[in-house]
Order: structure tokens, then sequence, then C-alpha cells
């Protein structure tokens, strides 16, 4: 379950949003690009890419190739940005109806072409092991009616809970699933990111330093016990709200600035540590960068007032 605080500012800044559209053409393109780039890096650099974003930038923008660097590395890089810009055409084309096992399977395909092209679009033949977890994915000759359920399910559920619930329990049964014998994980967040667009958010990304901690939120989930993942996954969803409103609102008052939390704590009565507390566990608004959490003012002010109306 989603922290209750966390739930209402989502659904505060996803109807803030959609009163901003249509958005200004270059801010969407600034956006998208942005948004782009670091989902194709932080995506890829979970699954053990070694292109840095800036590199990624390069192979992807300039077609230049980064000595040092695999033929593999400069592959995903590639193929992943493709894909990203696949999920956009569906949605600017309103092709809403789109939840299909092909789909998920053109996803795979794009991902591992010219890598493993005998797998590419094709569910996996053997079995899988996933490397540094209990979970041992189904056989292969369960596969395709587990994804024929899947995809079913997905479609008869897609407006009966919070979407961002239901992005989240839909990219982990698919990760769960494992139906193919490489880029699960890329295909499955990718999944997730077109449940979200076609309900009007923007593009979620999974970062790189938060790799553990998202691993062990879909251990859990594997036990059945899915409060981590679906609180992670709304996190990174705040993430990318935050660069969205930032981007399009002007003007905005200097105590919304987002600023470390060393330095937040330096306004209230409250250490560093503490704070980190409250942004990880999503009861103060915060945004992640790197390894850094950054908050504001205004963020801590709504906080405390919050805590005062639960203790009246």
């Amino acid at each position: 379950m989603i922290p209750r605080t966390l739930l209402k500012r989502i659904d505060q800044k996803i109807q803030l949003l959609r009163s901003k559209r249509p958005l200004s053409p270059s801010i969407v393109n600034k956006l998208r690009e942005q948004l782009s780039l670091e989902l194709t890096y932080n995506s890829n650099a979970i699954e053990g890419n070694k292109l840095t974003l800036k590199e990624t930038y390069l192979v992807i923008n300039d077609g230049l190739t980064v000595k040092g660097k695999s033929l593999k590395d400069h592959l995903e890089a590639k193929n992943h940005n493709e894909a990203v810009h696949f999920l956009y055409d569906l949605i600017e084309h309103q092709k809403r109806q789109t939840i299909s096992e092909q789909l998920i399977r053109s996803l795979q395909q794009l991902i591992v072409k010219d890598i493993e092209d005998s797998d590419a679009g094709r569910y996996r033949q053997g079995s899988v092991m996933i490397t540094g977890s209990k979970h041992r994915p189904p056989e292969s000759f369960e596969v395709p009616k587990l994804m024929q359920e899947f995809v079913a399910s997905t479609k008869k559920n897609t407006s009966k809970m919070h979407p961002v619930t239901f992005a989240a329990l839909a990219h982990h049964r698919l990760v769960h699933i494992h139906p193919f014998s490489d880029g699960n994980g890329r295909t499955a967040r990718l999944f997730m990111n077109l449940l979200l667009m076609q309900k009007g958010y923007p593009m979620v990304i999974i970062l790189k330093n938060d790799r553990q901690k998202y691993y062990s939120a879909l251990e859990k989930a594997d036990a059945g016990k899915y409060d981590d993942l679906e609180k992670f996954i709304a996190q990174a969803i705040e993430r990318s709200m935050n660069i969205y409103l930032k981007a399009i609102q002007s003007g905005s008052n200097p105590t919304d600035r987002l600023i470390l939390l060393s330095e937040l704590s330096k306004h209230s009565q409250f250490s560093e540590k503490y704070l980190n507390l409250l942004a990880r566990s999503g009861k103060l608004e915060a945004h992640k960068e790197g390894r850094n959490w950054l908050s504001s003012k205004t963020a801590l002010k709504n906080y405390l007032a919050n805590r005062e109306r639960k203790r009246s």
C-alpha cells in the first residue's frame, strides 16, 4: 500500500499537470529528451551496462563510439532509446488498446536486437535463474499460458485500481513470469511506463543508485508483500512529476526551491538524518538526484501542518 500522504501528493500533482496541458512543444521536447536519456541510461545500468550518462548521450545523439566500452553496451543504448520512442509513438497516436502479448514481445525484440537475435521477440525455451534472487521463474512450457493470462488480467483490471498501484503490480508480475531469456527487467520497466503514460503520467525512471532497494522490493513482492514496491514506484513517479512541474511553472515561490536535506535541517528542528527518513518513507515531499534527497521549505511546512492535523 502506498502511504496516504504520498498518494495524495501524486493525485494533486497529476491534476495540476493535466490543468497545464497542452504543454508548449519546446518544453515537451526538452522533457522528453531528458527523461528518455535518463531512462535509457538507468535501466541499462541496472542490468550491468557500463556506459556513463554522458557516454549514453553521445552514443544515442551523436553516434559516437566510446573507447573501452563493449559493442553490447553501445547496442543496448541505441536499442533502448528506440524502444522508448516506440512508446511515445503509441501514446501520440492514441493507440490505447495496445496491451497485448505482441506489444510486450515487440518491446523485448527492440531491446535485444543485434545482440540476441535468435531470442528477440520470442518466449524463452529453457529454464532461467535470476542472479541474486530466491525466486525461480516458472518453467518455459508454462510461459505462454501465463502471459496470455497476464495480458487478459491487465486489460480487465486497468481501471479497477489506482494507476500507480496497477503499474507497480503489473511490472512485478511480468518480471515474476520472466518470459524471455534476456531483457526481462528492461521490458517490464518499459511496459510499466506505457501503462502510466496511457493514464497521463510522465515517464518514470528507476535510478541505478536505487538498484538494491528496487531488487529488495521485488524480492518482497515475490513473497506476496507489495507495500515496499508500490511505495518505491510511487516515489519514482513523484520524482518525474516534480521534473515536469518544475519545467512548466515559472515565477515559483523561493520557498519551493529544492535544497539538500543538510541545508533544510538548518531551517527546522529536525536533523538531516531524520529528514532523510521522512523522505524515504514518503512522508516528506522530496526529490532524489543521484544519491541525494532534496526537499523544500514549503514541503517541510506542509509536513508539519499535516502532522498537527493528525494530532488534533
